[in-house]
């Protein structure tokens, strides 16, 4: 086994690389998403696994032009989105159009991987999307079409 098959990851570290918050990353190994070993009361991520989870390419796959297959570039973004003065309900019911939308069937074979969470305290939401770059910015506009004026899913109001 090489240097970089034995390499591990903290979960902290796995946050870092994908610019997300640690709470995600280890939500992503308690969903099985993200495979970890336990050491201790740590987990850690193998370099393979951590691969596995950014759709990197194997570099164990061998080369898929020997095959007759021209290589083909994979392109994965990553985004996170923000909404801030948002109330329990308004969250609520974005949360479930945005899952309905990254599950609906589409043109390309990847699928959108989104989770969504929700401060009560603080009145935000964060929505986590994976997938490729049409295909999120298709959700990030659906996103943006959602709060926009006059549609229910502004501000909160206090008085």
């Amino acid at each position: 086994m090489s240097d970089e098959e034995r390499e591990l990851y903290s979960v902290g570290e796995v946050a870092e690389m994908l610019g997300l918050h640690v709470r995600t990353v280890r939500n992503y190994v308690r969903d099985g998403r993200l495979k970890a070993v336990r050491i201790g009361k740590q987990y850690r991520i193998s370099r393979a696994d951590f691969e596995a989870l950014t759709s990197l390419p194997d570099p164990d796959a061998g080369d898929p032009s020997a095959a007759g297959e021209a290589p083909r570039r994979h392109l994965e973004v990553s985004s996170i989105v923000q909404v801030d003065v948002i109330g329990p309900d308004a969250a609520s019911r974005l949360a479930n159009l945005v899952t309905a939308s990254a599950q609906s069937p589409r043109a390309t074979p990847a699928a959108l991987r989104v989770q969504t969470v929700y401060d009560k305290e603080r009145e935000r939401m964060k929505i986590v999307i994976l997938g490729d770059a049409a295909t999120t910015a298709d959700l990030l506009h659906l996103i943006d079409g959602v709060l926009g004026p006059g549609n229910g899913m502004g501000a909160t109001h206090h008085g």
